[in-house]
């Protein structure tokens, strides 16, 4: 079978969590003898033509010159080229800039999307893209065959919504085997000793609202912020209004697997502040790291943790945390996250998921 995978900015992983499931997907599939095609984008900093196995087709992707308007013209590069594949599927990932192309797509394969979360929720967005955005998540959900739902509210969502039956299907990690305390002397930071968060530096995240925390807390152990915080002007803000404060330390993007693992293992507090779409990557790649975890407070978080963490909506309750609880005396939560881990969000069980719902809407549309 071929199938082709849109709506990233590639792989490897050097951006964020569709890519890092396209990735782990891909390369699965490739084992299960299926040829897969991933499209990268043209700024993606590897430039071979196959990874582990994999085919990669670099695209056009001006964004980096014209900003968001970009990203359409790097779909459309994307959906233009699928047209020359003689693909039997075309798993799109998301649907804010690529929906609009959907009268575009070749008419032989599947369209399967994952709706991933509520574009139209993010707080990033002007009123008017919003508008935009709710028009978008429309055009997917009618223009593809069969529909996916990363987490069970979204399904609540858009099957009510669009009165379909969309997939429930998370996404996966893994159990941290391999860490190097050594990696901690890179950022002059001690085990247990310091608190930290990962994630794209944008509103929804609730970076600011955790931060301010921080401060309030007065609680002087250093503070890693993980993430790129020149790729917007609410991330330049950011650094800005907290540069003064010396051990809030804002390290930009990390990649480097082996590293991000090390640090999520030794940290202290673990905040996940993402208040926005499904089942988050991240916040899975933390409860396999072993984290205390203190996450928004919202229904997409407590779906995948429930009484396992601790929740926050203001800064007087991430100041409250910082100077009340510590991971030495949460070993429960933190061992009934790793399990859940192994049980419900294994990687691979989340991929045999995602291949046999292949192998069932292929079948679906045979017999249609």
């Amino acid at each position: 079978m071929k199938i082709g995978i849109i709506g990233t900015r590639g792989i490897p992983n050097h951006y964020g969590g569709f890519e890092q499931f396209a990735e782990y997907l891909a390369t699965y599939l490739v084992k299960k003898d299926w040829e897969v095609y991933v499209y990268n984008s043209s700024s993606h900093p590897y430039k071979e033509s196959t990874f582990n196995g994999v085919h990669l087709i670099h695209c056009y992707d001006p964004e980096e010159k014209t900003g968001t308007i970009g990203q359409f013209v790097y779909d459309l590069n994307c959906i233009l080229d699928s047209r020359k594949k003689d693909l039997d599927i075309i798993l799109q990932l998301g649907y804010t800039s690529s929906s609009v192309w959907s009268f575009l797509f070749p008419k032989k394969p599947l369209i399967i999307t994952n709706m991933d979360g509520l574009e139209w929720k993010r707080s990033k967005y002007s009123f008017s893209v919003r508008i935009f955005l709710k028009f978008a998540e429309k055009w997917a959900a009618k223009n593809s065959h069969f529909l996916v739902s990363d987490s069970e509210g979204i399904k609540k969502y858009i099957d009510k919504k669009y009165k379909t039956d969309s997939k429930f299907i998370a996404y996966g990690s893994n159990i941290v085997s391999e860490v190097d305390e050594s990696v901690l002397n890179k950022f002059q930071l001690e085990k247990l000793q310091y608190n930290m968060l990962i994630a794209r530096i944008e509103p929804e995240n609730n970076i600011e609202t955790i931060l301010d925390g921080v401060v309030m807390s007065n609680i002087k152990l250093p503070f890693l912020v993980v993430g790129d915080y020149n790729i917007n002007s609410f991330g330049k803000r950011i650094k800005e209004k907290f540069k003064h404060h010396k051990h809030i330390i804002f390290v930009g993007s990390i990649y480097n697997t082996h590293e991000l693992n090390s640090l999520r293992y030794f940290c202290n507090l673990y905040f996940h502040g993402h208040s926005v779409g499904g089942t988050n990557p991240s916040l899975l790649e933390a409860m396999g790291s072993g984290n205390l975890i203190i996450a928004h407070n919202n229904i997409f978080n407590k779906a995948v943790l429930k009484e396992n963490a601790y929740y926050f909506y203001a800064p007087e309750d991430v100041s409250y945390y910082l100077n009340t609880i510590s991971k030495e005396s949460n070993s429960t939560k933190i061992n009934n996250n790793l399990q859940k881990i192994k049980s419900d969000y294994n990687i691979d069980k989340i991929n045999g998921s995602y291949l046999s719902y292949f192998y069932e809407c292929l079948q679906k549309n045979k017999s249609s």
